[in-house]
């Protein structure tokens, strides 16, 4: 399984969701889990994974989920190469045994071009990093994602899961 992730918050309070699918070509999911964490750290810049972290761990916990590879919304390494993101820390965490591959919606200061993808129509790239995958194979595989616009529609699904469940806590 695939298993897409994304997490929101409020002050003190988290929601972690996910999505699970088959292929990277899929448009429709084939499992959903959910997670409500009772409190989250504080937002320190620089040190976002320590907000997010524990909530994507509780969710794999919570639900007993063993995926090949998890996507984030988010960067694995916030220079495309060293420098450890959300996504390091989530590979570090899971002892090297999944995949990772962060989607970012926004450019951070050191990533190449070599890290961008364009998807359907959109001119605005996406960044793609990556743990335990190849950077080539994490972008084709984005690249192949379901949907027409630049957000692939299972990190579409994934958001909105987590938002609409969240703001119905």
């Amino acid at each position: 399984m695939i298993l897409a992730v994304d997490v929101d918050y409020d002050n003190n309070h988290g929601f972690a969701a996910g999505v699970g699918f088959e292929n990277w070509t899929d448009e429709f999911i084939t499992s959903s889990f959910t997670s409500y964490i009772e409190q989250v750290s504080d937002y320190i810049p620089g040190q976002f994974y320590k907000r997010e972290l524990p909530c994507i761990l509780k969710l794999l916990t919570e639900h007993n989920l063993a995926p090949a590879t998890i996507v984030i919304d988010g960067y694995v390494y916030l220079d495309g190469s060293s420098s450890p993101g959300l996504g390091k820390y989530l590979y570090d965490a899971l002892q090297y045994r999944v995949k990772i591959i962060g989607v970012a919606k926004k450019p951070f200061l050191g990533v190449t071009a070599e890290h961008e993808i364009v998807r359907g129509a959109s001119k605005r790239p996406l960044y793609v990093t990556c743990a335990g995958e190849p950077l080539n194979i994490a972008k084709q595989r984005v690249v192949s994602m379901h949907g027409v616009h630049r957000i692939p529609t299972v990190l579409k699904k994934v958001d909105q899961l987590c938002r609409n469940n969240h703001r119905g806590k």
